[in-house]
């Protein structure tokens, strides 16, 4: 399933959401241009959980303990990864900005990618591949957007073998779904690694609880 719009009108002019997108971009297309330094930015400057996991014992919280969690939320592993995740946060994301207002949706968005990634190193703390990606943070978005505008329509695109169909579905369906399928394959992915098919299903799976709970401290207050 591919969301194309949700028919969900906002109210402010989604700034932030924006900004995020073209960063995200501007970050992709600098690893692109690093050419054979490409592979050593994804390992300096993605999250590796076990490299974390042993600076946090050694109780060694230097810039390059903290800098990735962050970076490694604007880093893509290709084309597909990168389009793909800024075709949900602009889909999903105007929505969440334009009711929690900009400057708060830039902490609910940095928080749920934390929450993201906490959830991948829980399962997997000595994973030596670099976690990259705005998967997490956006999977927060997804998660608050659930619980916000579950009547929702979303304009969705699914493919059957050759036919293509557009369906509206209510976001509560379409997400609920999308948030199954993460676990269904978290769960499968367990029994062979926690990084099978590289894939952080529970990085997905971390960010949309952390979005949906980070929600009710965020969210303004009528």
């Amino acid at each position: 399933m591919i969301p194309l719009r949700d028919i969900n009108p906002h109210r402010t002019f989604p700034i932030v959401n924006y900004v995020l997108i073209g960063v995200n971009v501007i970050i992709f297309l600098l690893q692109i241009s690093l050419g054979k330094s490409y592979e050593a930015a994804i390992y300096q400057f993605g999250l590796v959980p076990v490299r974390l996991m042993n600076d946090v014992q050694m109780f060694d919280f230097g810039l390059m303990t903290v800098l990735p969690v962050f970076s490694s939320m604007f880093m893509h592993g290709g084309w597909m990864h990168l389009i793909g995740n800024m075709l949900f946060l602009h889909v999903f994301g105007d929505n969440i900005e334009d009711r929690l207002g900009h400057i708060r949706y830039i902490f609910f968005y940095l928080l749920a990618g934390v929450g993201g990634a906490a959830g991948q190193i829980i399962i997997n703390p000595i994973s030596a591949i670099p976690m990259v990606g705005a998967s997490g943070a956006i999977a927060g978005v997804l998660g608050a957007y659930i619980l916000m505008f579950p009547r929702a329509k979303i304009l969705t695109l699914i493919p059957i073998f050759f036919f293509i169909q557009f369906v509206e579905l209510p976001a509560f369906l379409f997400l609920g779904i999308w948030f199954l399928m993460q676990l269904l394959s978290g769960t499968l992915s367990l029994g062979i690694g926690g990084d099978a098919g590289g894939v952080a299903w529970w990085a997905h799976i971390g960010g949309f609880v952390a979005g949906a709970t980070l929600l009710f401290v965020f969210r303004k207050r009528k």
